[in-house]
């Protein structure tokens, strides 16, 4: 332990009983006298020739006598600098030192030089269509998160404000999502030596509650729905085109936006960037008929495209929005299309099993009694769910 070590514990201390680190001393000449502590060795009050007094506290320290300042006894009650000598001590001589702790933690970055780091390292180990999720999260609701803190300095009072923040601009959804990011983030912190073991600021922040009510659209509310998308498709083929896939297969909306004719083979979409890893989603004779009549891209292969953007994905987000209002039904949400696929599935007594298969769950209890699965029964449950919601777009 070093005298600075041991300056840094007298400097803790002293801030417990509010005082600042010898305020009120200056340098007062040759000291006249020390008066020790009969009742604890080392502690005692020096007197200096312009009448001024500290408390000053003497110990061991690597095989040196070294002294330390604890404060002016102007500012300081005997009983208080007494105290504060006692706790100084016992933290010396059971090797607390500050300066290790210090060596243990790394010099700490500032938050957004943490964040470009953590994506350089991590970001290679994710798929595609997540880093594309990430990277718009990063934009929004990282970049600016904690500006000008220090990695090890940030609180949980600071994430609880800003979880709240997120949660206001973009909904409790978007909220949890950043928040759990945050919180890989700062464990990262941890085991890089930016932070102490077990300091996660995010620790006893709870996540915002998930929405429970699911909208399971009906038969008469697919039809408007669907006479909705046959208008749109005149005018927007490629954004009305996705949304009738995804509600006549049940897939998620990054599954059919990613689409490209390599993974269409036969009645088969060989998923690659599946939310659960690739998968085979066997379709109905609708859907093929709904691609096949899909103009292709001469430079690649999507099969959703958009000439004057670039930004599809919000294009059809933004078609979805008109189209719901258009039937009637302002609260449904994109991802209730498949919701209500599954819904109309079990309604046609097709089991559990076939209903996971169909959509491309991936429980672990669930996945092994999908292998006894025969395509052919795919085949044919997709066939029939597809015609029961292709009354509407026929």
């Amino acid at each position: 332990m070093t005298a600075h070590s041991l300056a840094r514990i007298v400097a803790e201390e002293l801030a417990i009983v509010g005082i600042t680190p010898f305020s009120g001393i200056r340098r007062w000449g040759r000291p006249r006298q020390t008066i020790w502590s009969l009742t604890l060795a080392g502690f005692g009050v020096r007197h200096y020739a312009s009448g001024r007094k500290v408390y000053i506290l003497q110990t061991m320290m690597a095989g040196r006598v070294r002294t330390v300042t604890i404060g002016n006894a102007a500012l300081l009650t005997n009983a208080q600098a007494t105290d504060v000598a006692k706790r100084i001590l016992l933290r010396a001589q059971t090797g607390d030192n500050p300066a290790d702790t210090a060596q243990r933690i790394r010099s700490s970055p500032r938050f957004d030089v943490f964040l470009e780091e953590f994506w350089q390292k991590v970001a290679i180990q994710w798929k595609p269509s997540t880093i594309a999720s990430h990277d718009i999260s990063r934009r929004k609701y990282l970049d600016n998160a904690f500006p000008g803190r220090f990695v090890d300095e940030i609180t949980q009072a600071e994430v609880l404000k800003w979880f709240k923040r997120v949660t206001d601009r973009g909904g409790p959804g978007a909220g949890n999502r950043c928040f759990e990011l945050v919180r890989a983030m700062f464990n990262r912190a941890e085991s890089w030596g930016y932070r102490e073991e077990c300091s996660n600021p995010c620790r006893g922040i709870r996540p915002n509650r998930k929405r429970k009510f699911q909208c399971f659209l009906s038969v008469e509310e697919l039809a408007r729905f669907g006479a909705v998308l046959e208008e749109l498709k005149q005018d927007f083929p490629m954004q009305a085109t996705a949304l009738l896939v995804i509600t006549l297969t049940g897939c998620r909306k990054s599954e059919i936006l990613g689409l490209t004719w390599g993974e269409v083979k036969g009645r088969r979409l060989l998923l690659h960037d599946s939310k659960t890893g690739p998968r085979t989603v066997w379709v109905g004779e609708e859907v093929r008929a709904l691609l096949d009549a899909l103009p292709r891209h001469k430079a690649h292969d999507q099969i959703f495209w958009h000439d004057k953007t670039t930004q599809f994905r919000s294009s059809v987000e933004h078609h979805f929005y008109h189209a719901r209002k258009a039937a009637g039904l302002p609260h449904v949400r994109l991802h209730d299309l498949r919701h209500s696929f599954a819904s109309h599935a079990a309604a046609m007594s097709e089991t559990l099993p076939m209903i996971g298969k169909l959509l491309g769950h991936a429980r672990i209890g669930s996945t092994a009694r999908y292998a006894h699965l025969d395509d052919g029964q795919v085949v044919a449950a997709a066939e029939k769910v597809g015609e029961l919601l292709d009354g509407w777009s026929g």
